[in-house]
């Protein structure tokens, strides 16, 4: 279908690769999550694996891509949820992971080439006493710049909000698909243009992150008797700006049991709540938590539960893979609790889905206030059974985005302008980077896994 031997004598020297398995394998990424996603992209290979190892390479890559028209589709550790760096139309696979290192680090700020891992310059920034203000739950697979393309926030999200809040993303150095491949740098509010892009309209190399002082961090779990105790408590928590919390992730039962590493930890019938909190303010946090009628179960240093994970690998996007272990057939979508009474909306939620699974809330803030997502974890039927839960939940306010597609407007957690579509095309004039993802004509794009009823609701809300 495409000319691959002509590419090739193009990009002579750079690594590569045309081994079936690999292609496999690299063309994946953790959608497994979603039935819907299962179905719609199973099949879906690239037909080669270009590795660059420099900015040089990475150049000549996408030159020779663009000279004869052949897709583009970049990855980095493959750890997205929604497909995103699944190869719609085949072509090539740009497997940026030998792209990496620390370009330099400074009190206050970093800046990583686009394929190094996040675990690393989470590392590099503890070494000069700072760390990440926010990072995945796939921090220890997961590239910085994947990160960018296609996350939205993690762990820290609780304090500094997400990575589209204005300071959060210091600048991004980008290469255009074009004949000539340009080099451009964004800084500021300009870097929205490619944040949750998708690496569909330029290919990330250089990512500069603001840092926060690193505080040395107490992972806590506490069970509470009933679901929205634990709601009232992590909310209150997270609206104290004097304690210091960087996790506030909350499971109702029988979530904790299905989490395998957790173990009984939890006692039978509770809901849990779990944070990293600063040892400084530990006991601030303490008190709070017993005024909610909580009990704490667990509290060690960072990396030292018994669980034998790293506690953020049981919240977000991650907690769901989790509970899959235990029970293949549980699926989720993605509401959002945008409200100065999230603990009300929650629970008129709740109440609404009347035990059609355990519901999760991670708390984070969003532009200048606290704000929740999550959804029940469904035993899924059909694409009907989401649609529903969906629609029950946008009748009592809450938003919901796709987490059942993998393309840029389906997903709904882009708010597309035509500042972007403009953006798209001076740096991708052939549409050649991941197409089907973020075309410049909204028709264009695939449809990429289900139809959920999606909310515009970063422009609804005014989040800023």
């Amino acid at each position: 279908m495409y000319p691959i031997a002509d590419y090739l004598a193009d990009v002579a020297g750079i690594d590569h690769s045309i081994d079936p398995i690999t292609i496999r394998r690299k063309s994946r990424d953790r959608y497994a999550v979603s039935p819907l996603l299962r179905n719609y992209l199973n099949g879906k290979y690239a037909d080669i694996v270009v590795s660059p190892k420099s900015k040089d390479e990475v150049i000549r890559a996408v030159a020779a891509a663009v000279k004869h028209k052949i897709p583009i589709t970049a990855r980095g550790g493959g750890t997205a949820n929604y497909g995103q760096s699944v190869p719609l139309r085949g072509g090539i696979l740009l497997d940026m992971t030998q792209f990496a290192g620390i370009v330099w680090k400074k009190p206050g700020a970093i800046r990583a080439l686009a394929g190094t891992i996040v675990n690393d310059v989470y590392e590099a920034a503890k070494e000069i006493g700072w760390e990440l203000r926010m990072f995945p739950t796939t921090r220890a697979t997961a590239t910085i710049a994947g990160f960018i393309a296609g996350g939205t926030g993690g762990v820290g999200s609780a304090r500094w909000g997400v990575l589209r809040d204005r300071g959060n993303i210091a600048a991004l150095e980008v290469i255009t698909a074009e004949d000539t491949p340009r080099i451009i740098e964004l800084r500021g509010t300009q870097t929205a243009l490619v944040h949750h892009s998708y690496g569909a309209n330029c290919i990330i190399t250089e990512v500069e992150l603001p840092l926060a002082h690193a505080w040395e961090w107490r992972e806590t779990i506490v069970a509470f008797p009933t679901y929205m105790q634990a709601v009232r408590c992590g909310v209150s928590l997270g609206q104290t700006t004097g304690i210091v919390t960087k996790l506030l992730s909350i499971h109702e039962w029988p979530t904790p049991k299905l989490m395998q590493p957790l173990a009984g930890l939890v006692p039978e019938g509770h809901s849990m709540l779990s944070s990293y909190v600063a040892f400084p303010s530990a006991a601030d946090f303490d008190e709070m938590v017993a005024e909610h009628g909580g009990k704490i179960v667990s509290a060690c240093g960072e990396g030292q539960g018994s669980y034998g994970i790293p506690l953020y690998e049981m919240a977000f996007g991650h907690a769901l893979a989790q509970v899959q272990k235990s029970e293949p057939g549980r699926t989720a979508i993605e509401g959002f609790f945008h409200s100065d009474d999230i603990p009300g909306l929650v629970e008129r939620v709740h109440r609404k889905l009347n035990g059609i699974g355990p519901m999760r809330l991670e708390l984070r803030r969003w532009g200048t206030k606290l704000a929740g997502s999550g959804s029940p974890y469904v035993t899924f039927e059909s694409e009907e059974q989401l649609i529903r839960v969906a629609r029950i939940m946008q009748s009592e306010g809450a938003g919901v985005a796709n987490s059942h597609a993998s393309n840029v407007r389906a997903v709904g957690k882009k708010d597309v302008t035509d500042q972007d579509i403009a953006f798209k095309r001076s740096c991708d004039p052939y549409g050649l980077l991941n197409p089907g993802r973020f075309e410049v004509d909204s028709a264009e794009d695939e449809n990429a896994g289900s139809d959920l009823p999606i909310d515009a609701w970063v422009a609804q809300r005014g989040v800023v």
